[in-house]
């Protein structure tokens, strides 16, 4: 088993700010992995015991003992242990200091992304396309947070090269601690949407809150972003730099003042949409361009496409390899994962849900072949305009021609209200609408509606655990 250069006990106990407790002879040895779940542990690793609501992780330090583990971090004393500790202060806070000092022990190149909608669907494709021409390292799901992302940093073993990881935030100063501990080469956002109004408030504020980022990366750093975005397109220079823009079109789009935004040097041109089959597009990029054919569904891959390709050629590769990683992209369960099941295809998507998501969502399923479905659950942390943002969303299904909307949840009412605004009367069409406070009561009713030939969209934000939906509907 590889182990991880430079974490000896002693430089683990002087990152974390910590006290060494064991035998001077052990001081040296190197762990070989470092987690937080004692079920994970494994010979020579570091155990770092965690204090959740439920459960105090520090009750497992006897049983890690027993499975190999070489040390644990600890914020008490212990009496008699199996083996050495580290006593911490607090030992959440350890886990982010240790892994800022391990990021910075290494030369690997380094991608942060973030933004409002998209960020792990770009992950996945970035991965993809750096994975071509070198050992890449990524976040697993969307271990994305203060906890998720020192996890992932310390996943990194020698052989790696590159390493991709998502930030993800709700508040300001977040992406500052979150920066701080990636210290990246590369910082990409994807958009400035309507998530976490809660917190931010506006637009401007989640612009602030994400180019937090910007402060912690390395010399010399650059940084990819969307240009054909309102808020983004304004940060024509990052530390010195200027900003790589990505974008659908050569021409800059206009803002609402009707003012050009960003150039863009890497864009695309002759989207030709699939339905569920997915995209085509071809990237222009200074080095030449190529046609490039992506298997996930939604425009919204365009622009995944593109952010890779950026990442792509600030890393040296190839166009071929970059064609090759976007064609090679795949989505992870739960995020736009297309099931073909009783003669239907169902969009299995949710993992998720924002005003920005839906409506990208939709776009795909009103491209899709035979009668259209969308179900959809309510979407969390919108703030004050909550109502209104899933009206819009409604308005959004009638205007798509999606053919039937199924609903439920407390808010899920105002998608029905605003499918139901957009009905035309002169041609008398519109989207049949179903709408159903219990979600297990809507499984029922939509088990009974579907037949071959469906094409089905399910989608909601996590809490709704819409995957029943899926499940019902595959069985």
């Amino acid at each position: 088993m590889s182990n991880m250069p430079n974490l000896s006990l002693k430089n683990i106990a002087l990152a974390c700010k910590g006290v060494y407790m064991g035998p001077v002879e052990l001081e040296e040895k190197v762990i070989c992995g470092a987690v937080i779940d004692s079920r994970l542990v494994e010979k020579d690793y570091l155990f770092i015991p965690i204090k959740g609501e439920r459960v105090d992780g520090h009750t497992f330090i006897p049983q890690v003992f027993e499975k190999g583990a070489c040390c644990v971090l600890s914020e008490r004393e212990l009496e008699n242990p199996a083996g050495p500790y580290i006593l911490v202060q607090s030992t959440q806070t350890a886990l982010k200091e240790l892994a800022a000092f391990y990021r910075r022990s290494m030369q690997i190149k380094v991608v942060g992304i973030t933004g409002s909608v998209g960020k792990t669907s770009t992950k996945e494709m970035i991965f993809s396309v750096v994975s071509q021409k070198y050992a890449a390292h990524k976040t697993a799901g969307n271990f994305n947070n203060e906890i998720g992302l020192p996890l992932t940093i310390l996943g990194i073993r020698k052989e790696h090269e590159a390493a991709i990881l998502e930030m993800g935030i709700s508040d300001f100063n977040e992406m500052h601690r979150l920066a701080e501990i990636a210290n990246p080469d590369i910082c990409v956002i994807t958009n400035i949407g309507l998530c976490h109004l809660e917190n931010l408030g506006t637009r401007e504020g989640i612009l602030q809150a994400k180019t937090e980022c910007f402060a912690h990366m390395r010399e010399g750093g650059i940084a990819i972003l969307n240009g054909d975005d309102d808020k983004l397109s304004t940060q024509k220079e990052v530390n010195g730099r200027p900003a790589v823009f990505y974008g659908i079109g050569k021409e800059p789009k206009t803002d609402e003042n009707g003012m050009p935004m960003a150039e863009k040097s890497i864009y695309a041109t002759d989207v030709r949409n699939l339905g569920f089959e997915g995209m085509k597009a071809d990237i222009h990029t200074p080095q030449g361009v190529f046609a490039a054919g992506i298997t996930i569904p939604g425009e919204h891959n365009v622009y995944n496409a593109l952010a890779a390709t950026a990442v792509g050629l600030e890393l040296g590769l190839t166009l071929d390899e970059m064609k090759k990683g976007i064609l090679e992209a795949k989505t992870i369960a739960g995020r736009t994962n297309l099931i073909k099941v009783h003669g239907m295809e169902v969009i299995d998507d949710c993992y998720n849900a924002n005003p920005v998501s839906m409506e990208a969502a939709l776009d795909v399923l009103s491209h899709a072949k035979g009668r259209t479905i969308a179900v959809l659950g309510d979407m969390g942390e919108l703030g004050e305009n909550e109502k209104e943002l899933h009206y819009g969303v409604g308005r959004c299904v009638a205007e798509k021609k999606i053919h039937t909307l199924f609903c439920a949840g407390n808010l899920a009412r105002e998608y029905k209200a605003g499918a139901e605004n957009r009905w035309n009367k002169e041609e008398e069409t519109g989207c049949e609408t179903y709408y159903f406070e219990e979600r297990d009561d809507m499984i029922k009713a939509l088990r009974s509606y579907v037949q071959e030939g469906d094409s089905i969209l399910v989608k909601a934000s996590h809490f709704m655990d819409f995957p029943k939906v899926v499940e019902a509907l595959t069985k």
